[in-house]
């Protein structure tokens, strides 16, 4: 089956100061773009599939270099809303400043997306049907429910039509704390289970040992951040029996030897089976962009009939390679490349 991808969220403006700089030192500032679904299609798309991205930016030229981003990097933006002032009065695309970590200094994020272009349009005019007409996938995530009510509903109604539709829904909590409370964040989320087949982490959901007594916890609260195998599966079978429409839950796991040096595998639970993947380590370039390109590496093995151990294997490959590349995106076209990392081959190619 030809898979036809779109994806929905915000895409941002980054400035970052070079060689490792502190922002509060800095006197320039590399600009790039970026966004966890934005970075989902282009990482896609680069890959070869029909990837398409929608969003609002301002009608300006910052919104209009976003886009020319993305479309230098195959990906179909027709559906995208260039905003009038109207529309979005404050006009603005979000931006977030990072400031790369090195060694035992930690990478740090301010954000400065609050009424962003995105966030202040009314998606109730948005025929939400009308968007997902002819596509077969949609990935959404947790980030673009936290922006506002508007968001909320956006998500919740494209969910639901993409059920109606037989589409393949995958959803990636992506919680973010700056954005909303981790309480909120676990109500919103749950709502969408009903609608997801292919889920991304375990988190922010409620999953209750007792619908009828929360004061008995969640599955999920003794579970440490590096589970080993069977507590990973314990947790994977408490979603699916809840949710018998989540199809595949993937997770993946890191292990921060410092902030220049990180280990990752990966878990993937498939028709009733879980999948352990190698781990990998690497040197870090640029970490922000690392979990979404492990949620592409998986969506491209699915949607091309891997194996479930190559497919987590893949996406963890996936996400490795993105450390080693500058920017938000896993701009990597060369699947064999993935694949013989996926396969620890680290020789030259030539």
């Amino acid at each position: 089956m030809k898979h036809k991808f779109i994806t929905i969220g915000e895409i941002m403006l980054r400035l970052t100061p070079p060689d490792y700089e502190k922002i509060r030192t800095a006197t320039t500032f590399e600009a790039r773009y970026g966004g966890s679904e934005a970075n989902v299609a282009l990482s896609l798309a680069n890959l070869g599939i029909d990837a398409s991205f929608f969003t609002v930016v301002p009608d300006n030229s910052l919104g209009k270099s976003a886009v020319r981003m993305m479309r230098s990097n195959d990906v179909n933006c027709d559906s995208i809303v260039y905003s009038t002032e109207e529309e979005t009065p404050t006009h603005r695309l979000g931006t977030y400043y990072l400031e790369t970590g090195y060694g035992i200094r930690p990478s740090k994020v301010v954000y400065d997306r609050k009424h962003s272009a995105f966030s202040e349009y009314d998606f109730s005019k948005t025929d939400v049907k009308k968007l997902l007409e002819g596509y077969t996938w949609l990935h959404l995530s947790g980030i673009t429910p936290a922006l506002g009510k508007s968001c909320r509903e956006l998500i919740l109604t494209c969910l639901k039509t993409a059920k109606e539709m037989g589409m393949t829904v995958s959803f990636d909590g992506n919680f973010r704390s700056t954005l909303w409370s981790w309480e909120k964040a676990r109500d919103f989320c749950t709502l969408c289970l009903p609608y997801v087949d292919v889920l991304f982490g375990i988190e922010p959901y409620h999953i209750w040992k007792n619908e009828e007594d929360h004061g008995a916890g969640d599955v999920k609260d003794s579970v440490p951040f590096q589970p080993n195998c069977e507590e990973q599966k314990k947790v994977f079978e408490a979603f699916v029996e809840r949710y018998p429409n989540i199809k595949c839950i993937a997770r993946h796991v890191r292990f921060a030897h410092s902030c220049s040096e990180n280990s990752l595998s990966a878990y993937l639970w498939k028709d009733g089976e879980i999948y352990e993947s190698r781990r990998l380590t690497f040197h870090i370039l640029d970490r922000v962009g690392g979990g979404d390109a492990f949620v592409s590496g998986i969506i491209y093995a699915l949607m091309n009939d891997y194996t479930p151990e190559d497919t987590v294997n893949f996406g963890v490959a996936a996400s490795a390679v993105k450390h080693t590349i500058h920017g938000d995106g896993n701009i990597t076209d060369d699947v064999s490349l993935i694949r013989h990392v996926m396969e620890m081959n680290f020789d030259i190619k030539r």
